[in-house]
Order: structure tokens, then C-alpha cells, then sequence
């Protein structure tokens, strides 16, 4: 089978709301939807209280996700990683898992205003309780400060949203 589903992955800052559109385009596209918070959560349910166990554990994942999603891939599937592509670095992941099978890549960069990112983290706190201790304006801060919006010369295929009800 020669043809090849596409990766469709998000850029946005914390509260942005990758994970509500991201869940919108992979039931649009009829595609599997690759979520990492459920993937951490299944695998280290105990292990990550801060940014930094988020870091350590996020990278752990990584070999095993890349697999598992390449071959979904190649079956001509399309998948929608709710993984953030935050920064050049993240992105170069997407692009390698991609890259090793000529899969297509699709960039969809949510380019929101942090007033409006910390007012859905406020909703979503009252919606999802349980995310309170990390969804907090002092975390958004921090995790912002590591933010890279994409640039032309990365080389991908970008599409820019402006606005989403998160």
C-alpha cells in the first residue's frame, strides 16, 4: 500500500486550545486521535508533579509513540497528535517521524493571545478540577517562556487559527 495517512500535529501556548481542536480534526478527518496527557497518565499516574517530571516522562514516551504511530501511518490513516510542537526542537521530532517514510506533515498553529489562553485555562479548571494544581497562571508563565512560534524557513506546512472557543 503505497499511500500514506498524514500527521497532523499543534502549535499553541498552554491553554491555546490544541487539545479541543485537536480532538475536533481527528473526528473530522475520521483519524486517530494520539493524545500524550492520556498516554502520561495511563503510564505514570503517580510520577509527574511538576514541569519537570513533565519533561523527563514526555521524553521517555517518545521511541515508543514514534513507532506506534508511523505504522498507523503507513496503513494510510491519518493521525492527530495532541502533542505540543511548542518549540523548534518538538517540531524536529514530528518532522523525523514523518521523514524515515515520506509521510505528510500538517503544522496547525494556534496563534492566541495570552489573555485568551489564561481566560480558558480559567474554564477549564472549573470544568476539569483535577488540572487545577498545573493549570495556573504562574505554570503558563513559566511553560511561555519556552514558546517558539513556528518560522517560514522550519519547512512545514502551516496552518494558522486565530481564534477557538476552548
Amino acid at each position: 500500500m503505497d499511500e500514506k495517512g498524514t500527521l497532523i500535529f499543534f502549535c499553541g501556548k498552554m491553554g491555546a486550545g490544541k487539545s479541543t481542536l485537536s480532538q475536533q480534526r481527528a473526528y473530522e478527518s475520521r483519524g486517530i486521535l494520539v493524545s500524550e496527557d492520556e498516554w502520561l497518565k495511563a503510564l505514570y499516574p503517580e510520577e509527574i508533579d511538576n514541569f519537570d517530571d513533565y519533561l523527563k516522562y514526555s521524553s521517555r514516551i517518545k521511541p515508543l509513540v514514534k513507532n506506534h504511530v508511523q505504522a498507523i501511518l503507513r496503513t494510510g490513516t491519518t493521525v492527530v497528535m495532541d502533542f505540543p510542537g511548542n518549540t523548534v526542537k518538538q517540531r524536529m521530532w514530528f518532522k523525523e517521524v514523518c521523514a524515515e517514510h515520506d509521510i505528510p506533515l500538517k503544522l496547525v498553529y494556534l496563534d492566541i493571545s495570552d489573555a485568551q489562553c489564561l481566560e480558558h485555562l480559567k474554564k477549564r479548571n472549573i470544568s476539569n478540577p483535577e488540572r487545577a494544581k498545573f493549570d495556573t497562571e504562574e505554570i503558563f508563565k513559566q511553560v511561555t517562556s519556552y514558546f517558539e512560534p513556528p518560522m517560514g524557513n522550519e519547512n512545514l506546512n502551516i496552518e494558522v487559527v486565530n481564534a477557538i472557543d476552548a
